[in-house]
């Protein structure tokens, strides 16, 4: 079978390695790179991601990159382009997306349905993936495959952020402040709105309609100054918070999304957090419990973009097997590495 045609579009932290990943994938083939910043046009897509050069030039030129009729783009900048987005998607292409279009608003009302109209002309599929929202979803409604009967289904995420060197990230969540305000609580809001979304996949994919869906969210202070390098945490300003998607039938709680983000795990209350980076939990007959741990010693204080681009990558081939239109979960299957494809390119003659 002809290794899939893809582009990469841009090159920032994940977009790099999504790069990478293309590159060392048997399946496909890089055919174009995007980038948002003039001073890598013209570059090498090998170069900008810190391999061999490939004879891939980066262009800022989305005619030209829609003309190499690519089967599939990997899309990840910053800040979502809609009208980029909708081209690909009516010239036919079909486009998995780790940017969760929270500029946007998220996944819903009319740029849900601006997005599906584009996917209805061009024939083409839109996937959102990358670890959360994406991979963890689709693992967590796997785990129900062994219940008789299920009454809800929580994926709760902890994560030491204090390496993420976003002041105005931290700023317009609260982190540093002394009161949650209405401006940062709507801010909180909009940040977290793609795991809105994603509580509204993961009820899709287990076939329930929400009635409705509940936020929610926490502060809590600083026991001590807090020198990040990038951004000061002052004693006794917001150092943690916890968030939630409460998606709910009846009343009763049927889905919940829920993550705990700390730049700091020394805090006036008395917060703890779990070591595993994911809790699964699934509410029926049977009860099932699941705990994740990624161990990389090699990464440790650096970046971990790399889960959030893999997942999108690894899902190319099942993204244009898939029917057109905005995807779920359902209509992925099962996403793997393409580990047999790896060990025969590098299996001894």
């Amino acid at each position: 079978m002809a290794p899939l045609k893809v582009v990469q579009w841009t090159t920032g932290k994940v977009g790099t390695c999504a790069l990478r990943a293309i590159l060392d994938d048997p399946r496909l083939q890089l055919v174009g790179l995007y980038a948002h910043s003039p001073g890598k046009v013209g570059e090498d897509a090998g170069t900008l991601c810190q391999r061999p050069p490939c004879g891939i030039a980066a262009t800022d030129d989305v005619a030209a990159l829609i003309a190499l009729a690519p089967d599939a783009v990997v899309y990840t900048p910053f800040l979502a382009d809609l009208d980029h987005l909708e081209r690909l998607l009516r010239a036919g292409i079909d486009v998995v997306s780790t940017n969760l279009l929270l500029n946007c608003g998220g996944l819903t009302g009319a740029v849900e349905e601006r997005l599906e109209a584009a996917c209805r002309e061009g024939e083409s599929s839109l996937l959102i993936s990358g670890v959360n929202p994406g991979w963890i979803n689709q693992v967590a409604a796997g785990l129900t495959a062994v219940c008789r009967r299920v009454e809800s289904v929580t994926i709760s995420e902890s994560t030491d952020v204090s390496n993420y060197a976003s002041k105005e990230t931290w700023d317009a969540l609260g982190i540093g402040r002394a009161e949650a305000d209405a401006a940062v609580l709507q801010a909180a809001r909009g940040a977290m709105v793609s795991f809105r979304d994603a509580a509204t996949r993961l009820a899709g994919a287990l076939g329930l309609t929400l009635d409705a869906l509940e936020f929610e969210i926490a502060h809590a202070r600083a026991a001590r100054d807090v020198d990040l390098g990038f951004m000061q945490i002052p004693k006794g300003t917001f150092g943690a918070l916890r968030s939630a998607w409460s998606g709910r039938i009846g009343g009763a709680e049927a889905v919940r999304i829920e993550v705990a983000w700390y730049l700091t795990e020394g805090l006036e209350e008395a917060w703890t957090f779990d070591a595993d980076h994911y809790h699964v939990a699934v509410r029926g007959e049977p009860d099932v419990e699941m705990r994740v741990r990624f161990v990389a010693p090699d990464w440790q204080g650096s970046d971990w973009s790399v889960l959030t681009a893999l997942p999108a990558v690894n899902a190319l081939p099942h993204l244009v097997a898939a029917r057109p239109g905005i995807l779920g979960l359902e209509d992925v299957g099962l996403v793997t590495a393409p580990v047999g494809a790896w060990r025969q390119r590098t299996a001894p003659e």
